[in-house]
């Protein structure tokens, strides 16, 4: 199936590894030149060069802490100055907590506000009289499952996600007039490197390796007994990047194997 997507601009944020490196690998599958950013430099700058080569297409890599509102306007005014603008902006940097709300101080809370709900306001805000200019757009947030059915031992990346979810409507009902699409994807369990080290630490304590640790939590939990790939996230992402999901506006998706136990 032709996407439609070819030669398209797509601006990922976290795009050097994981999820957010294989949106950025599913996208450039399909002709999409790529503007990626990420606070390792140097995977930022060896992945970027690799999807360069393999898929032939443009990559611009700029090291940036989405947490730093100057390095995002900084981030922007390349991506202006590369592409003359962009087209689809995947707000995927993120990352999980640990804490108790009666613990956890205000910096902490004030950290994963700029991370998760801010660096995507900023972002947005940038980007979107960009999209404007070029005919319309998409924005898609990486939220969580975790948005709807929270987790007990991250009550913060809880509750930014949820505010992210809801960023993603207010977004999505605001600029649907300007022919700029915004959704929302929740994730369920996502074998990404940050779980693996997360589940080699764990399940060490427990002797066992973190492919045991892994399906067990997997086969405990989620009806399809596993965790999605990389890959399987990617697809989806891209899908709705692309003109094919032309009617999906400010919706959230969940990709989560059967994790989330309501009717949603």
């Amino acid at each position: 199936m032709d996407l439609g997507l070819k030669d398209k601009v797509a601006v990922i944020t976290g795009g050097s590894v994981g999820i957010g490196l294989a949106i950025a690998e599913g996208l450039a599958k399909e002709g999409v030149h790529l503007a990626l950013c990420a606070r390792n430099e140097d995977r930022l700058k060896n992945e970027s060069e690799r999807i360069r080569t393999n898929y032939k297409v443009r990559v611009l890599g700029v090291k940036t802490d989405v947490v730093n509102r100057v390095e995002i306007e900084k981030f922007s005014t390349e991506v202006r100055k590369e592409y003359g603008g962009a087209d689809i902006l995947i707000n995927n940097a993120g990352m999980g907590s640990e804490e108790k709300i009666m613990d956890a101080a205000d910096e902490r809370w004030q950290h994963y506000w700029e991370l998760h709900v801010m660096s995507a306001v900023r972002l947005s805000r940038s980007l979107v009289p960009m999209m404007s200019e070029r005919g319309g757009g998409v924005i898609l947030n990486n939220a969580s499952i975790c948005a709807r059915q929270p987790a007990d031992y991250e009550p913060i990346y809880n509750v930014t996600k949820a505010a992210l979810a809801m960023l993603s409507k207010c977004l999505a009902n605001e600029v649907i007039g300007r022919n700029i699409r915004v959704n929302c994807v929740n994730l369920g369990y996502t074998l990404t490197p940050d779980w693996k080290k997360t589940a080699a630490s764990l399940g060490k304590k427990e002797g066992m390796t973190w492919e045991e640790y892994i399906g067990r939590i997997a086969k405990q939990n989620s009806p399809i007994g596993r965790f999605a790939t990389v890959e399987e996230v990617a697809n989806f992402f891209v899908f709705l990047s692309s003109p094919k999901a032309s009617y999906s506006v400010g919706s959230t998706y969940y990709i989560d194997g059967g994790l989330m136990r309501c009717v949603i």
